[in-house]
């Protein structure tokens, strides 16, 4: 693997990347500073989540770089670049329904449990029963028995159990109403605290608003837009970002 020199977390340098026959990303080119919340903004179809699929080692590469803390990882396979720090959370919220809330979130520390002392993962516990008290209370229950926004904290406190240095979250705020969506951003707010990056997709720009450091509006697989999302919101396609 080539190691460049770089002070970001993630690279996308003039990445193309197809569905079958179907342009999903088309030179994309952006840069996630240490610390950083990035937000792939724009409408259903631009490549957003095509993105992040990349980055995981989901959507295969057919040409471009993405390098993670300065080294070319394109090609690499999905559970290789979970060890490396990337955790991926489906817009899908998969969780294993039929076992416990707590037993969803240590199967998330499986891949650390033999290299991490119990007490540092009893803390990580802590620390997502902290952000979601919700899932305290919840924690003997069936996850399937949970609701859509109890689903989306436990996939977003199962994912922090791995110890991510990248978080890339799909669409966290679909199909829940708008006080969870508060909640949910507030609590990936939070994970900064925690030297956790992330990247995570939304349609409406309004949503992250107030957490994202960066935006950048994807149509028909490529950016075309960039700025905080202030810059975005002034813009002339403004309109299309929170329709």
């Amino acid at each position: 693997m080539t190691r460049e020199k770089s002070d970001c977390v993630l690279e996308m340098r003039d990445v193309y990347a197809s569905y079958g026959p179907f342009a999903a990303l088309q030179g994309v080119t952006l840069a996630v500073e240490h610390g950083e919340i990035a937000a792939l903004v724009g409408p259903h179809g631009g490549g957003k989540s095509a993105a992040l699929k990349a980055i995981c080692g989901l959507l295969p590469v057919s040409s471009g770089d993405i390098l993670f803390e300065g080294e070319r990882v394109n090609g690499l396979p999905v559970e290789k670049l979970a060890s490396k720090g990337i955790a991926y959370v489906d817009e899908r919220r998969l969780i294993f329904a039929s076992m416990s809330v707590m037993d969803n979130l240590l199967l998330g520390a499986y891949s650390r449990r033999r290299r991490t002392a119990d007490a540092a993962l009893r803390q990580d516990i802590q620390t997502v029963l902290k952000l979601f008290p919700i899932l305290g209370e919840r924690q003997r229950q069936s996850a399937g028995t949970l609701s859509g926004g109890e689903k989306q904290m436990l996939t977003i406190g199962r994912a922090f159990m791995s110890a991510p240095r990248l978080l890339l979250l799909d669409c966290p705020s679909l199909r829940l109403a708008p006080i969870l969506v508060k909640r949910v951003m507030s609590a990936i707010a939070e994970l900064r605290d925690h030297g956790i990056t992330t990247i995570l997709v939304e349609q409406n720009v309004k949503a992250v608003s107030h957490i994202a450091d960066h935006g950048y509006f994807m149509e028909k697989g490529r950016v075309i837009a960039r700025g905080s999302p202030a810059d975005l919101l002034s813009r002339s396609n403004g309109a299309r970002l929170v329709s």
